[in-house]
């Protein structure tokens, strides 16, 4: 089993095998930009998952001309961020645009391998796409050097599902039910009310105790 499907795998079982009623396919178009200070983003490729529950997935990404790797390289010298915009398509032709960003730095170190996160709700509509990668151990930024000798120019992306798990509901019809059976055993003398005498007649008994200790402090005063 190569990577993709030990990651794949790893996801469907951390989500707890949560599985969309109604599967369904979805294209996810990558725009970069590669410069900062800009709004102008480049084609990097397309990713197709044709179905969200096995979460598989066909990437094709176009890699970086020399130009683009060293516009890339001149970002990470300034310490700046790799933006990354995501175009959803679903089937019906709807669009959904997503912008997530890493290190410049981070990305090379990398060898330009990350991961693609796309989170779907319940109803498999997708409500985050995330690009990450791996860190090298100890790295702590790049240096012009190590800048310089990074020659990678075709990414590497692995597609992760996250599917969203669902909170427990209150069984509302189940109580209601319940209560409901119960009133009706009350209205058929059926249900025995055990509970010893005051504590059935409490809400009679407290009154007439206080009624009675407040008019024996009154006649005390009065007999002063």
């Amino acid at each position: 089993m190569n990577l993709t499907g030990i990651l794949v795998l790893l996801s469907i079982v951390a989500n707890g095998w949560c599985f969309l009623e109604h599967d369904s396919w979805i294209t996810v178009e990558l725009h970069h930009a590669l410069a900062t200070n800009t709004d102008e983003f480049s084609f990097r490729g397309n990713v197709t998952i044709p179905s969200l529950n096995s979460g598989l997935s066909n990437v094709a990404q176009l890699p970086l001309t020399p130009a683009e790797l060293d516009t890339l390289k001149a970002l990470a010298k300034q310490n700046e961020f790799y933006r990354l915009k995501a175009t959803v398509v679903y089937p019906n032709g709807a669009k959904t645009r997503f912008l997530t960003s890493n290190k410049a730095c981070s990305l090379l170190q990398a060898h330009l391998n990350d991961v693609l996160w796309i989170s779907l709700d319940p109803s498999g509509f997708v409500t985050g796409v995330t690009a990450s990668q791996d860190a090298s151990p100890g790295a702590d930024g790049c240096t012009s050097d190590e800048i310089n000798q990074l020659e990678e120019t075709h990414f590497n992306t692995d597609v992760l599902i996250r599917h969203a798990e669902l909170a427990p509901v209150p069984d509302t019809a189940g109580f209601i039910q319940k209560v409901e059976r119960e009133r009706e055993a009350r209205d058929r003398g059926e249900v025995r009310d055990n509970r010893g005498f005051f504590a059935k007649y409490w809400m009679y008994i407290v009154p007439v105790v206080l009624l009675v200790f407040i008019s024996g402090a009154t006649n005390q005063d009065g007999a002063k």
